[in-house]
Protein backbone atom coordinates (compact mmCIF):
# COMPACT_ATOMS: atom_id res chain seq x y z
CA UNK A 1 0.00 0.00 0.00
CA UNK A 2 1.29 3.37 -1.05
CA UNK A 3 -1.38 5.98 -0.53
CA UNK A 4 -2.35 8.97 1.51
CA UNK A 5 -4.51 8.03 4.46
CA UNK A 6 -6.34 11.36 4.19
CA UNK A 7 -10.10 11.15 4.08
CA UNK A 8 -12.33 14.12 3.31
CA UNK A 9 -13.84 15.62 6.42
CA UNK A 10 -15.76 18.89 6.06
CA UNK A 11 -15.95 19.58 9.78
CA UNK A 12 -12.63 20.04 11.65
CA UNK A 13 -11.98 17.57 14.48
CA UNK A 14 -13.04 18.74 17.91
CA UNK A 15 -10.19 17.11 19.83
CA UNK A 16 -7.01 19.24 19.77
CA UNK A 17 -4.72 16.29 18.98
CA UNK A 18 -6.66 15.43 15.84
CA UNK A 19 -7.04 19.09 14.88
CA UNK A 20 -3.23 19.41 15.03
CA UNK A 21 -2.82 16.24 12.97
CA UNK A 22 -5.17 17.52 10.27
CA UNK A 23 -3.51 20.94 10.18
CA UNK A 24 -0.03 19.42 9.79
CA UNK A 25 -0.98 17.59 6.60
CA UNK A 26 -3.13 20.22 4.95
CA UNK A 27 -1.63 20.80 1.50
CA UNK A 28 0.89 17.99 2.03
CA UNK A 29 3.92 18.11 -0.32
CA UNK A 30 5.05 14.75 -1.77
CA UNK A 31 7.91 16.20 -3.84
CA UNK A 32 10.62 16.52 -1.20
CA UNK A 33 13.50 14.01 -0.98
CA UNK A 34 12.51 10.87 0.91
CA UNK A 35 15.11 11.52 3.63
CA UNK A 36 13.64 14.95 4.40
CA UNK A 37 10.53 13.52 6.05
CA UNK A 38 10.18 12.30 9.59
CA UNK A 39 8.62 8.87 10.09
CA UNK A 40 6.94 6.96 12.85
CA UNK A 41 7.07 3.20 12.46
CA UNK A 42 4.00 1.72 14.12
CA UNK A 43 2.87 -1.78 15.00
CA UNK A 44 -0.27 -2.96 16.76
CA UNK A 45 -0.96 -6.26 18.48
CA UNK A 46 -4.54 -7.44 18.06
CA UNK A 47 -6.95 -10.01 19.45
CA UNK A 48 -7.53 -11.11 15.85
CA UNK A 49 -7.76 -9.83 12.30
CA UNK A 50 -11.46 -8.99 12.09
CA UNK A 51 -11.83 -5.21 12.11
CA UNK A 52 -15.46 -5.65 13.10
CA UNK A 53 -15.03 -7.75 16.23
CA UNK A 54 -11.33 -7.71 17.21
CA UNK A 55 -9.46 -5.07 19.19
CA UNK A 56 -6.03 -3.54 19.73
CA UNK A 57 -4.20 -4.82 22.81
CA UNK A 58 -0.93 -2.93 22.38
CA UNK A 59 0.69 -0.20 20.30
CA UNK A 60 4.41 0.22 19.68
CA UNK A 61 6.03 3.00 17.69
CA UNK A 62 9.45 4.52 17.08
CA UNK A 63 10.61 7.73 15.41
CA UNK A 64 12.93 7.89 12.40
CA UNK A 65 14.64 11.16 11.45
CA UNK A 66 17.17 11.64 8.63
CA UNK A 67 16.67 7.90 7.94
CA UNK A 68 18.07 7.11 11.39
CA UNK A 69 16.26 5.41 14.27
CA UNK A 70 15.74 7.76 17.21
CA UNK A 71 16.24 5.22 19.96
CA UNK A 72 15.00 7.47 22.76
CA UNK A 73 11.78 8.43 20.98
CA UNK A 74 9.52 5.42 21.43
CA UNK A 75 5.89 4.83 22.29
CA UNK A 76 4.61 1.62 23.86
CA UNK A 77 1.51 0.73 25.80
CA UNK A 78 -0.77 -2.17 26.52
CA UNK A 79 -4.45 -1.45 25.96
CA UNK A 80 -7.44 -2.82 27.83
CA UNK A 81 -9.89 -4.27 25.30
CA UNK A 82 -13.55 -3.49 25.71
CA UNK A 83 -14.52 -7.15 25.73
CA UNK A 84 -13.01 -9.52 28.25
CA UNK A 85 -10.66 -12.07 26.72
CA UNK A 86 -9.26 -15.33 27.98
CA UNK A 87 -5.82 -16.79 27.41
CA UNK A 88 -6.56 -17.34 23.75
CA UNK A 89 -4.09 -18.22 21.04
CA UNK A 90 -3.64 -14.55 20.16
CA UNK A 91 -2.65 -13.51 23.67
CA UNK A 92 -0.35 -16.50 23.98
CA UNK A 93 1.38 -15.44 20.76
CA UNK A 94 1.77 -11.87 22.02
CA UNK A 95 2.82 -13.03 25.49
CA UNK A 96 0.27 -10.61 26.95
CA UNK A 97 -1.84 -12.04 29.75
CA UNK A 98 -5.50 -11.17 30.40
CA UNK A 99 -4.48 -9.83 33.82
CA UNK A 100 -2.01 -7.38 32.24
CA UNK A 101 -4.74 -6.12 29.96
CA UNK A 102 -7.18 -5.63 32.83
CA UNK A 103 -4.70 -3.21 34.39
CA UNK A 104 -3.95 -1.37 31.12
CA UNK A 105 -5.47 1.96 29.99
CA UNK A 106 -8.35 2.01 27.54
CA UNK A 107 -7.87 2.90 23.88
CA UNK A 108 -9.67 6.26 24.17
CA UNK A 109 -7.18 7.30 26.86
CA UNK A 110 -4.23 6.40 24.61
CA UNK A 111 -5.14 7.70 21.17
CA UNK A 112 -4.66 11.48 21.66
CA UNK A 113 -1.18 10.93 23.11
CA UNK A 114 -0.28 8.58 20.28
CA UNK A 115 -1.47 11.09 17.67
CA UNK A 116 0.67 13.80 19.27
CA UNK A 117 3.62 11.39 19.45
CA UNK A 118 3.37 10.93 15.68
CA UNK A 119 3.33 14.69 15.13
CA UNK A 120 4.40 15.66 11.60
CA UNK A 121 5.80 12.19 10.84
CA UNK A 122 4.60 9.92 8.06
CA UNK A 123 3.43 6.50 9.22
CA UNK A 124 5.34 3.35 8.30
CA UNK A 125 4.25 -0.21 8.90
CA UNK A 126 4.53 -3.77 7.67
CA UNK A 127 1.08 -4.15 6.10
CA UNK A 128 0.19 -0.73 7.43
CA UNK A 129 -3.41 -0.96 6.22
CA UNK A 130 -4.07 -3.40 9.05
CA UNK A 131 -2.64 -1.12 11.75
CA UNK A 132 -4.20 2.11 10.47
CA UNK A 133 -7.49 0.35 9.85
CA UNK A 134 -7.80 -0.63 13.50
CA UNK A 135 -6.45 2.70 14.74
CA UNK A 136 -8.80 4.74 12.57
CA UNK A 137 -11.76 2.62 13.58
CA UNK A 138 -11.16 3.63 17.20
CA UNK A 139 -10.30 7.24 16.29
CA UNK A 140 -13.57 7.57 14.45
CA UNK A 141 -15.50 5.86 17.19
CA UNK A 142 -14.28 8.00 20.07
CA UNK A 143 -13.19 11.25 18.43
CA UNK A 144 -15.14 11.40 15.14
CA UNK A 145 -11.86 11.88 13.25
CA UNK A 146 -9.25 9.87 11.39
CA UNK A 147 -5.52 10.24 11.04
CA UNK A 148 -4.50 12.36 8.07
CA UNK A 149 -0.88 11.13 8.23
CA UNK A 150 0.36 9.69 4.90
CA UNK A 151 1.58 6.10 5.01
CA UNK A 152 4.27 3.86 3.57
CA UNK A 153 4.21 0.07 3.65
CA UNK A 154 7.43 -1.93 3.95
CA UNK A 155 5.78 -4.87 2.20
CA UNK A 156 5.31 -2.72 -0.89
CA UNK A 157 8.87 -1.40 -0.62
CA UNK A 158 10.12 -4.99 -0.46
CA UNK A 159 8.04 -5.87 -3.53
CA UNK A 160 9.56 -2.97 -5.47
CA UNK A 161 13.05 -4.06 -4.41
CA UNK A 162 12.33 -7.66 -5.41
CA UNK A 163 10.97 -6.71 -8.81
CA UNK A 164 13.96 -4.47 -9.53
CA UNK A 165 16.26 -7.39 -8.72
CA UNK A 166 14.27 -9.72 -10.96
CA UNK A 167 14.76 -7.36 -13.87
CA UNK A 168 18.50 -8.07 -13.69
CA UNK A 169 18.53 -11.77 -12.85
CA UNK A 170 17.45 -15.00 -14.51
CA UNK A 171 15.19 -15.96 -11.58
CA UNK A 172 12.68 -13.13 -12.17
CA UNK A 173 9.89 -15.70 -12.53
CA UNK A 174 10.68 -17.43 -9.26
CA UNK A 175 7.61 -16.54 -7.23
CA UNK A 176 8.73 -18.34 -4.07
CA UNK A 177 9.21 -15.11 -2.14
CA UNK A 178 8.21 -14.53 1.48
CA UNK A 179 7.24 -11.05 2.60
CA UNK A 180 7.05 -12.05 6.24
CA UNK A 181 8.82 -9.41 8.33
CA UNK A 182 11.30 -11.80 9.95
CA UNK A 183 12.00 -13.62 6.69
CA UNK A 184 12.79 -10.37 4.90
CA UNK A 185 15.11 -9.21 7.67
CA UNK A 186 16.92 -12.55 7.61
CA UNK A 187 17.22 -12.34 3.84
CA UNK A 188 18.72 -8.85 4.03
CA UNK A 189 20.94 -9.78 7.02
CA UNK A 190 19.40 -7.15 9.29
CA UNK A 191 19.42 -7.29 13.11
CA UNK A 192 16.66 -9.54 14.44
CA UNK A 193 14.36 -8.77 17.38
CA UNK A 194 11.79 -10.93 19.22
CA UNK A 195 8.57 -11.13 17.24
CA UNK A 196 4.98 -10.48 18.36
CA UNK A 197 5.75 -7.54 20.61
CA UNK A 198 4.48 -4.23 19.23
CA UNK A 199 7.59 -2.18 20.07
CA UNK A 200 10.04 -4.90 18.98
CA UNK A 201 8.11 -5.39 15.73
CA UNK A 202 8.14 -1.63 15.14
CA UNK A 203 11.91 -1.62 15.67
CA UNK A 204 12.30 -4.57 13.29
CA UNK A 205 10.21 -2.77 10.69
CA UNK A 206 12.26 0.41 11.17
CA UNK A 207 15.48 -1.43 10.26
CA UNK A 208 13.79 -2.93 7.22
CA UNK A 209 12.37 0.43 6.14
CA UNK A 210 15.72 2.21 6.31
CA UNK A 211 17.48 -0.59 4.44
CA UNK A 212 14.90 -0.63 1.64
CA UNK A 213 14.69 3.14 1.26
CA UNK A 214 18.46 3.57 1.09
CA UNK A 215 18.74 0.72 -1.39
CA UNK A 216 15.93 2.03 -3.60
CA UNK A 217 17.45 5.51 -3.58
CA UNK A 218 20.40 3.98 -5.45
CA UNK A 219 17.93 2.75 -8.08
CA UNK A 220 16.73 6.25 -8.86
CA UNK A 221 13.87 6.78 -6.39
CA UNK A 222 14.47 10.10 -4.66
CA UNK A 223 11.29 11.91 -3.67
CA UNK A 224 8.33 10.61 -1.74
CA UNK A 225 6.34 10.98 -4.96
CA UNK A 226 8.84 8.66 -6.70
CA UNK A 227 8.20 5.98 -4.07
CA UNK A 228 4.43 6.37 -4.32
CA UNK A 229 4.59 6.15 -8.12
CA UNK A 230 6.80 3.04 -7.99
CA UNK A 231 4.31 1.37 -5.66
CA UNK A 232 1.33 2.28 -7.80
CA UNK A 233 3.02 1.02 -10.97
CA UNK A 234 4.20 -2.22 -9.39
CA UNK A 235 3.20 -5.36 -11.26
CA UNK A 236 1.46 -8.04 -9.28
CA UNK A 237 4.29 -10.26 -8.10
CA UNK A 238 2.73 -12.02 -5.11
Amino acid sequence: MFKLLNLFQAKPPEHPAFARNHALFKGFDQHRPIADYDYVVVDTELTGLSRRRDEIVSIGAIHIKNLQIMAGQTFYTLIQPEHKIDATDSTIIHRITPQELLEAPKIEEILPGFVDFCGKALLVGHYIDLDTGFLNKECQRFFKAKLKSPGLDTIRLAQIYTELNWQHHDDRFNFNVSYNLTDLCKQYKLPLFPAHNALQDALQTAYLFIFLVKTLQKSGLHTLKDFYAAGQNLQRIV
